[in-house]
């Protein structure tokens, strides 16, 4: 096995989660005294700082902002949000900029949140932090007492307001649900100015409409987060198989019988046209009880012969993506435009959908670095509301990580059409999005994304967003809606 492919499978799934015109204009600062006096952060019109603004990690959609706050303080951002709104101009937040199809772009005004990023101290069973840390920084603070949020993010570079305002899915999701549903308490800037702290009882309908709301009422600024007891070790087991139908039948086999603390599973290109079909599952465990092997892997039809067992620290497995991160970047393959699509599909029906649209897939349509995510999910731990899934009790993410070699302007086009077009499929058989996709949507195709849940994103942003500021990336609501 060559050096380049054993990062590939021992990244496992970590692809998922991998995942935002400069003329002047007055600031609160020149404005009056009185603002100059409040905003101790720093409010750029730099032409170098408003370039780095204009690109997410997709590097499909380009949009340059007029000018980038990097905030001091939350109430920097409250400054600025009322002054914004006065004058009609647009508002975006963003973090380690890991959108793929400018959701974090604005032509106004972009928040760099990446200056807020205090991390507090742990207590037993929760930690508070700034919107702008990445989970890496919580995951080695929280380590140090023997802790760990829940769910962690595969990639670990993600900040924490980034990930909780699209919802936050990882390994341990069909256990414990998604990041947004082990936030305690947050604080939030709103779209008119206002700050404010919101939680399961105090300001609730802000709570539910911030968690997985994709930054439409507020900017998320501090968040309290569950943490949980952390294992020593974990040994992670990549398995192979023949074909779709019998990873579908083993995947649900272990997750029915709770046999993996994370189970996942791929599609991946094996390079000569054709797929290799993974599982990939771990198990955790302390010092004094190992994994029972025969146990585990009792009555599983892949190929044993193939099989990759590692055993790992905890942190050195939640680190694993940062080793494919530096082959890619090697190979040129970070920096390139990032074409993915990130579904839900039922899980009655996901095996059908699944071998269709893999039908239609050459290689190159995914890349040699790229991969097809495919694995089950329990629904009954993902309770944020504004997360969408299907109504049943097992969901599969599909999920096409596209890591292209062709990447000219006209092939990455074809490919944000066919994703359009796999959505519209997947619509069709009763599956959902995960938002964090490149293919654009309008206000109507958001209303139906949203469903029953429309109304509690439309009157939270009547009280907390009047003027429709916040994160236009998503194209949520028409200008007049």
């Amino acid at each position: 096995m060559s050096p380049d492919r054993r990062t590939l499978l021992r990244a496992g799934l970590g692809l998922t989660a991998a995942f935002a015109s400069g003329t002047q204009m007055n600031t609160p600062a020149q404005a009056n005294s009185n603002d100059r006096s409040r905003l101790k952060g720093e409010l750029s019109h730099d032409e170098a700082v408003r370039a780095a603004a204009a690109d997410d990690f997709g590097r499909i959609i380009r949009k340059e902002p007029r000018a980038v706050l990097k905030p001091a303080e939350s109430e920097d951002i409250a400054t600025v949000m009322s002054w914004a709104a006065e004058r009609g101009l647009k508002v975006a937040a963003r973090g380690q900029g890991h959108s793929t199809y400018g959701r974090s772009l604005t032509d106004g005004i972009v928040v760099d949140m990446r200056g807020l990023n205090c991390i507090g101290e742990v207590e037993a069973d929760s930690i508070v932090v700034e919107a702008g840390a990445t989970w890496q920084s919580v995951l080695d603070a929280t380590l140090a007492r023997g802790l760990t949020p829940p769910v962690l993010t595969n990639y670990l570079g993600l900040s924490v307001g980034g990930t909780i305002a699209i919802g936050g899915i990882g390994g341990t999701s069909s256990r414990y649900g998604m990041q947004a549903d082990h936030v305690l308490e947050m604080s939030v800037v709103t779209g008119d100015g206002r700050e404010l702290t919101c939680s399961a009882t105090e300001n609730p309908d802000l709570f539910d409409a911030v968690r997985a709301g994709l930054g439409q009422r507020g900017i998320i600024t501090r968040a309290s987060l569950r943490l949980a007891r952390a294992p020593d070790g974990v040994r992670r087991y990549q398995l192979f198989y023949r074909d779709l139908a019998s990873l579908t039948a083993d995947q649900r086999r272990m997750l029915t019988a709770g046999r993996f603390d994370q189970l996942q599973g791929a599609i991946l290109p094996d390079g000569s046209g054709g797929w290799r079909y993974q599982l990939d599952g771990a198990i955790f465990y302390n010092r004094d009880a190992a994994p029972d092997e025969s146990t585990a892997l009792a009555d599983l039809a892949d190929d044993r012969g193939k099989a990759v067992i590692t055993d790992l620290t905890y942190r050195d497995d939640a680190l694993a993506f940062a080793k494919l991160e530096n082959l890619l970047r090697s190979k040129g393959q970070w920096s390139i435009p990032q074409p993915w699509l990130f579904t839900f599909l039922r899980g009655s029906n996901a095996e059908q959908v699944a071998r269709e649209i893999v039908g239609g897939l050459s290689n190159g349509d995914v890349g040699p670095f790229g991969r097809i995510t495919y694995y089950p999910m329990l629904t009954d731990a993902l309770r944020a509301p504004l997360v969408r899934l299907p109504d049943e009790s097992i969901v599969v993410p599909f999920n096409l990580v596209r890591i292209p070699s062709d990447t000219d302007a006209a092939s990455i086009a074809r490919t944000v059409a066919a994703n359009r077009a796999f959505y519209d499929r997947i619509r069709k058989a009763g599956g959902f999005l995960y938002p964090v996709s490149a293919f654009p949507m309008s206000s109507d195709d958001w209303r139906e994304h949203f469903g029953p849940k429309w109304p509690l994103l439309r009157d939270a942003r009547q009280r907390y967003d009047p003027h429709n500021l916040l994160t236009p990336g998503y194209n949520l609501f028409h200008s007049q809606a």
